[in-house]
């Protein structure tokens, strides 16, 4: 039988179990949709910007460990994608983006939104393909499947000329594809493992570092086995939040920048280092000279290339963290760690994780952590920068999968579409993005569609006037001169503002409430500490309506403890109000 592109398309996303799609239409697409307009398996959602599109799909892939789908038009809606691509690339997710493109016979004229989109994406993306003939369209699409979600994953994007859609052809849909050159390592090697036992049991210090790989692999729960049979503690990354219980007495926490004193601590003096699924990035590290000087180091990863790409490594294991974790465990034995636990604990009572309160707005710290206590399950996603770093320090995790952040791009509004992209992938979850007031403006845009696709997505937003983060650095580094950071900055402030007392500053633009309300959405404002429970509470009430809440904290709060920008990582910097 022969049926048009599009039919195939739709046909091969029903193969692969899509059953959501995150897109926004446009003129060489409608092929596609008119298709999907009669498709009762597969549910599109529409949001308000191809940006937002693929954080959607991506917050879908992170939450659900399934391949998130998204469908674009061609030119500027193809060009919208490539924050989102870059994004899930660098936080290796799994995600197939398919985007329209021109008649092949126009391709290279300058056609009316013709855009390049594979050379654009090739290098924010772990493949592409564009498709110059109708027989192969099948086998690219089950490609970019099998891409996506195997080996190390990533984003995958496929090309679909218009003339292709409309053209019809064979409806076959291969049931596996063999990709020349494409054999990813999944066990790992038995004499590195042995090697790896045998380390473990010998070391005096060791320490576990787990990364995101831990949560693409499914080695969560192999993991925690290890942990409580050789009683070693762990660090994790940024992306490694939520692999092991936040309050396990053997976690650290996280480590570098903004990681706590023990994690540091203890990176600095481990004798042996057992990385898995991380890459060693820089704000982990500080100063590569003196990270980790007295420790061997071993690497899990399934990708060989991240493998001492950025530190030595004694021991290399390649492949997949959960099969390697899954062999290692019948041959490790507990190893003599008394006074090194008794250390870890010293370091744990030495600095705290605390925080200080101006007495006059909410301390950031102190919302996160109600939002752990109200929503001890939620599935939290994160905007970036201090909103970001409070969260993962101050938000008790206990699974995995449970915390969706831009780790390696550091891109301001992915958090409240990914939370989107959640919430249809766990309809029965609460789902909470953290945003601060200046991220949660690149893509605010979605409350539209999370308010006429009735979730009940959570949106708290830290309100302190500021670009934070950026002015927390201009704070400690560029003597107050805050440049371009205040977002309550108006054409008849003076040009060097200094926040005396008595100045009248222009009001808040926007007024979070009532734009909120705009959207059809729940708006609330908080600014006293009695009431963030109960508004909280109200909004967990909330079932087919989206909820944003407006936290007025305190303006000059700064995320504690900080490494500045190249040094090691021991040399940390402490709230002093909040130590007097």
């Amino acid at each position: 039988m022969k049926i048009s592109g599009a039919e195939l398309f739709t046909q091969a996303l029903k193969r692969e179990g899509v059953k959501h799609l995150f897109g926004f239409p446009g003129g060489v697409v409608i092929p596609i949709f008119d298709v999907l307009f009669s498709e009762p398996e597969i549910r599109v959602i529409l949001t308000r910007h191809e940006q937002g599109a693929v954080h959607a799909a991506d917050g879908y892939a992170r939450s659900t460990g399934r391949t998130g789908v998204c469908l674009v038009t061609s030119g500027p809606g193809a060009t919208n994608t490539i924050t989102g691509l870059a994004t899930a690339n660098f936080d290796a997710v799994p995600i197939v983006c398919f985007t329209g493109q021109v008649a092949r016979k126009m391709i290279g004229n300058d056609a009316f939104q013709e855009a390049d989109i594979v050379g654009i994406s090739r290098p924010v993306t772990k493949h592409n393909y564009l498709v110059t003939d109708r027989k192969d369209l099948a086998k690219i699409i089950k490609q970019a499947f099998t891409l996506a979600s195997s080996g190390k994953p990533g984003p995958v994007l496929v090309d679909l000329p218009v003339d292709i859609l409309k053209e019809e052809g064979d409806s076959h849909y291969p049931e596996s594809v063999t990709i020349r050159g494409y054999n990813p390592v999944t066990k790992g090697h038995p004499g590195q493992i042995k090697k790896t036992a045998h380390a473990l049991g010998q070391a005096r210090k060791p320490l576990f570092y787990v990364g995101g790989g831990i949560h693409i692999s499914g080695a969560a729960d192999i993991f925690r086995k290890i942990v409580e049979k050789t009683r070693v503690p762990v660090v994790s990354s940024l992306m490694g939040i939520g692999a092991f219980p936040s309050d396990h007495p053997k976690n650290l926490g996280m480590l570098g920048m903004h990681g706590t004193y023990a994690a540091n601590m203890a990176v600095t003096h481990t004798d042996l280092l057992f990385a898995i699924g991380t890459r060693f990035d820089d704000r982990v590290t500080g100063d590569l000279s003196k990270f980790a000087p007295e420790a061997r180091i071993i690497h899990i990863d399934i990708d060989p290339a991240a493998i001492a790409r950025n530190v030595p490594v004694e021991i290399p294991i390649v492949g997949d963290a959960r099969i390697i974790l899954e062999q290692l465990y019948t041959l490790l034995k507990s190893p003599s760690i008394e006074d090194w636990l008794k250390q870890i604990v010293k370091w744990k009572e030495e600095h705290p994780l605390t925080f200080s309160q101006d007495g006059k707005r909410l301390a950031p710290e102190a919302v996160i952590k109600t939002i752990s206590d109200v929503f001890p399950d939620a599935i939290i996603s994160t905007e970036v920068g201090q909103n970001q770093m409070w969260a993962a320090l101050y938000y008790n995790f206990h699974k995995p999968r449970t915390l969706l952040t831009s780790g390696g791009l550091g891109t301001m509004g992915y958090g409240f579409p990914a939370a989107i992209g959640a919430q249809i992938g766990n309809p029965d979850r609460t789902v909470i993005d953290i945003a601060g007031d200046g991220s949660i403006q690149m893509n605010i845009q979605e409350l539209a569609t999370a308010a006429l696709n009735e979730l009940p997505v959570i949106v708290a937003i830290l309100n302190n006037g500021y670009l934070g983060m950026v002015r927390q650095w201009q704070e400690l580094f560029f003597n107050r001169r805050y440049s371009s950071t205040c977002l309550q900055r108006g054409v008849n402030c003076p040009p060097n503002c200094d926040q005396k007392p008595g100045q009248v500053c222009p009001p808040y633009t926007p007024d979070f409430v009532k734009l909120a309300e705009a959207y059809r959405a729940i708006g609330m404002r908080v600014t006293r500490m009695e009431d963030v429970r109960p508004a909280l509470k109200e909004a967990g009430k909330s079932k087919t309506k989206p909820v944003l809440i407006d936290f007025i904290v305190e303006r000059e709060a700064n995320v504690f403890p900080m490494v500045p920008a190249g040094v090691a990582i021991n040399k940390m910097m402490f709230d002093k109000r909040a130590q007097e």
